[in-house]
C-alpha cells in the first residue's frame, strides 16, 4: 500500500502555495498518494487554491509537510491557530511516530526563515511526529542563492512578492517530497 503524504499549507501572496505544490510532485515521484489542504482563514481571504483540512486528511498521513509565510520569524496566525486546535490529537497520540517536515517563504533573505522553520517544528515534536530535515546531499543547497535550508525548503520573493520559484528552490522542494514519502514508506 503506497504511503500518504499530506502537504498542508498557508499561503498568501502564492509563494507558500508554490512550495506545496513541488513538495507534492516530489512525493508522488517517490510513489506516494498525495493531499494538499490548507488551512481556513482567519480573515475569510482565499489561503490557496486547496480544499481546507479536514480531521480524516490528518488522520490518515503517513507523512505531513507543513508550509507557512514567515510572519515577523514565527508561522502565520492561521497555521498557529489550526495547531491550537488539536489538543484532542495529542491527548489521543494520534501524530505520534509520523513523519514531518515543514517550508517557508519570505520577502527577504534575512526575513526570518530559519527562526520559523525551527519553530514551525516544536508542534510536531510535542505531537510525538518524527522531524525531516534537508540533508546536505541535495547539492542545491550548498550552491542556491535564495531559499533553501537544512531545516526544510525555502522561496524568497523579494518585495514584489513573486512566487516563481528558483531552479534550486524547485529542486529543493522536489528532493523534499521524495524524502518525505520515502521516509513514510519505510515506517510503514
Amino acid at each position: 500500500m503506497k504511503p500518504q503524504v499530506l502537504v498542508l499549507y498557508h499561503s498568501r501572496h502564492g509563494s507558500v502555495a508554490q512550495l506545496a505544490a513541488k513538495i507534492a510532485i516530489g512525493a508522488e515521484s517517490a510513489g506516494a498518494t498525495v493531499v494538499l489542504r490548507t488551512v481556513p482563514s482567519l480573515d475569510n481571504r482565499p489561503t490557496g487554491e486547496h480544499p481546507t483540512l479536514c480531521r480524516q486528511d490528518l488522520l490518515a498521513a503517513d507523512a505531513i509537510a507543513f508550509g507557512s509565510p514567515v510572519r515577523f520569524g514565527q508561522m502565520s496566525a492561521e497555521l498557529k491557530h489550526f495547531w491550537e486546535q488539536t489538543s484532542d490529537l495529542w491527548l489521543q497520540g494520534a501524530l505520534i511516530d509520523k513523519v514531518g517536515g515543514v517550508f517557508t517563504a519570505s520577502a527577504s533573505m534575512h526575513g526570518g526563515q530559519e527562526a520559523n522553520l525551527l519553530g514551525m517544528m516544536l508542534p510536531l515534536l510535542h505531537h510525538g511526529m518524527l522531524i525531516a530535515g534537508q540533508p546536505y546531499d541535495a547539492a542545491e543547497l550548498m550552491r542556491t542563492h535564495s531559499g533553501g535550508t537544512p531545516y526544510g525548503p525555502s522561496h524568497v520573493s523579494g518585495l514584489t512578492q513573486d512566487p516563481t520559484l528558483s531552479p534550486d528552490e524547485h529542486r529543493l522542494c522536489m528532493i523534499f517530497g521524495k524524502r518525505l514519502a520515502t521516509l513514510a514508506a519505510k515506517l510503514r
